[in-house]
C-alpha cells in the first residue's frame, strides 16, 4: 500500500504499540533495537491491562517466552501476572474442550449436524495450541429445523437458556442469530446459533457450510468447524460488528492469513455476500498493525475508498479500550458505534433495515397489550403505537420522570 493509505496511528499509546509488536509474528530475535527503544517509560501496569482487555495475554506471554533475548528487559512482575493468566486460560480451554465433546455427541446421538464457531477447535487451528487463544464459551451452528430439539436436549443436560431477548410475530430469526444457554454448576456458557451474523446480513446456509466444513483433531470424537474461506467471513463479519475492540479478534485474522486459503474463492464468497468491504478493512488492519503478508490474490479488495475509511474508524475503539461488553456504555461511544454498523452495511442491507422498523417490535406489545390471536394489528398500528411511546417518554421527562 502506498503512504497515502497509512493508517494514522499516531495517538496509540507506547504500551499499545509495545502490545502489537509482540503480537506480530513479524518480530524477531533479531531485532532487539525496536523492542529496546519501545520500553522506555513503559507503564508496565497499563500494559497487562491491555493484554487483559483485548485478550491476548497468552499470545504474549508465549512471544516474551520465546523471545528469550529479551527477557532481561522484563519486569519479573509482568512475566509472572501474564504467567497466572496464561495457566488460568489453559484450564479453561481444557474444560471448554471436554464440553464440547460432550455436546457434540449428544448432538449427534440425535442426529443433529453441529458446526463449531470458535473455542478450543479454532484455537487449535489457528494457534496450533488451544492455551494460546481465550475463549469464555462455546459457540456452535444448528440447522434452524433442529433447534427447538437442540435446546430440549440442553435443558435435560441441566443447561439454563438466557431469555436475554423479547420477540414478537417470529422477528427473533431474522433480528437475532443466536440463543445463549448456562450451565450452573460446571459454569460453562453455549451460544447455540442458527445464522453465523444477525440479520440484515446474506451468509450461506447452513447446508452450504456444512459441505465445506473441516474435522478438527482435538478429542478422539470428530469435532466439525467451518471450511476456512467460510471461517475467514465469519471472523472479519464478527470483528467488523464489534468494531474490533478486541486484538484477539485481529490476531484471528493474521493466523488465519497465514494458511493455505483458497483466495480465489474467498474473493467470489466475499462479493457473493457483500462482505468485500469488511474482508478489506480486516485485512488492512491486520497487515498495518501486524504486518501480515496479504496474497497479491486478494488485495483488490483493500483499496476501495470506503474500505480505507472502515479501517481508519476502527482504531476508534483500539485506540482508547473500548467494552462494548459491559453495561452501561458510555453515550457518545454507543452514538459513534450505531452509526459504524450502519456503515457496514451494503446498500441492500440498510434499506431491509430502515424497513425492518415497519415491522412490529416487542416494545409495540408491551404499549398496547392485544391478545396474541390479534398480534396481525401491529402491523398497521406500528407507526401509532410508535409515536404514542415516543410522545410519552417525552412527557414522563418533561415531568422529571426517568
Amino acid at each position: 500500500m502506498t503512504n497515502i493509505d497509512q493508517l494514522e496511528c499516531d495517538s496509540f499509546s507506547k504500551e499499545l504499540n509495545f502490545m502489537l509488536l509482540l503480537l506480530s509474528e513479524e518480530t524477531t530475535e533479531q531485532q532487539p533495537h525496536l523492542v529496546r527503544s519501545a520500553l522506555i517509560n513503559m507503564d508496565w501496569d497499563h500494559f497487562i491491562e491491555l493484554t487483559r482487555h483485548h485478550r491476548v495475554y497468552p499470545i504474549i506471554y508465549k512471544r516474551l517466552k520465546d523471545l528469550a533475548i529479551y527477557n532481561k528487559w522484563i519486569p519479573t512482575k509482568v512475566m509472572a501476572s501474564l504467567q497466572r493468566e496464561y495457566q488460568r486460560n489453559t484450564y479453561q480451554m481444557l474444560h471448554l474442550s471436554g464440553v464440547m465433546d460432550t455436546v457434540c455427541r449428544i448432538l449427534d446421538d440425535n442426529q443433529i449436524r453441529s458446526i463449531f464457531l470458535k473455542g478450543p477447535v479454532l484455537a487449535l487451528d489457528l494457534y496450533g495450541d488451544i492455551s494460546l487463544r481465550t475463549s469464555c464459551d462455546l459457540d456452535l451452528i444448528v440447522p434452524m429445523e433442529d433447534l427447538a430439539r437442540t435446546e430440549s436436549l440442553l435443558l435435560k443436560l441441566g443447561y439454563v437458556k438466557d431469555d436475554y431477548f423479547e420477540t414478537i410475530l417470529g422477528d427473533w430469526k431474522w433480528r437475532h442469530h443466536h440463543i445463549t444457554f448456562y450451565h450452573p454448576i460446571i459454569g460453562i456458557k453455549l451460544e447455540i446459533h442458527w445464522r453465523l451474523n444477525p440479520g440484515p446480513s446474506k451468509e450461506p446456509g447452513f447446508n452450504k457450510l456444512w459441505t465445506r466444513k473441516r474435522t478438527s483433531t482435538i478429542t478422539n470424537y470428530p469435532i466439525y468447524y467451518l471450511g476456512r474461506e467460510d471461517l475467514f467471513m465469519f471472523l472479519v463479519s464478527h470483528g467488523a460488528r464489534h468494531g474490533w475492540s478486541r486484538l484477539r479478534w485481529l490476531a484471528d485474522i493474521d493466523r488465519l492469513s497465514r494458511q493455505p486459503i483458497d483466495w480465489v474463492v474467498l474473493r467470489e464468497l466475499l462479493y457473493k455476500y457483500q462482505y468485500a468491504h469488511i474482508g478489506g478493512q480486516a485485512l488492512i488492519l491486520s497487515e498495518q498493525l501486524l504486518l501480515t503478508p496479504i496474497a497479491g490474490r486478494i488485495r483488490a479488495i483493500m483499496g476501495d475508498t470506503r474500505t480505507r475509511r472502515l479501517a481508519q474508524d476502527a482504531l476508534f475503539y483500539i485506540r482508547q479500550m473500548v467494552n462494548l461488553h459491559t453495561e452501561p456504555v458510555p453515550e457518545h461511544i454507543s452514538r459513534y458505534h450505531k452509526r459504524h454498523l450502519f456503515s457496514l452495511m451494503s446498500t441492500q442491507q440498510k434499506i431491509i433495515f430502515i424497513l425492518s422498523f415497519l415491522y412490529p417490535y416487542p416494545e409495540d406489545a408491551r404499549t398496547l397489550p392485544l391478545p396474541t390471536k390479534l398480534h396481525f394489528l401491529y402491523f398497521p398500528l406500528r407507526l401509532i403505537v410508535w409515536t404514542w411511546r415516543k410522545t410519552k417518554k417525552i412527557t414522563l421527562q418533561e415531568g422529571g420522570y426517568k
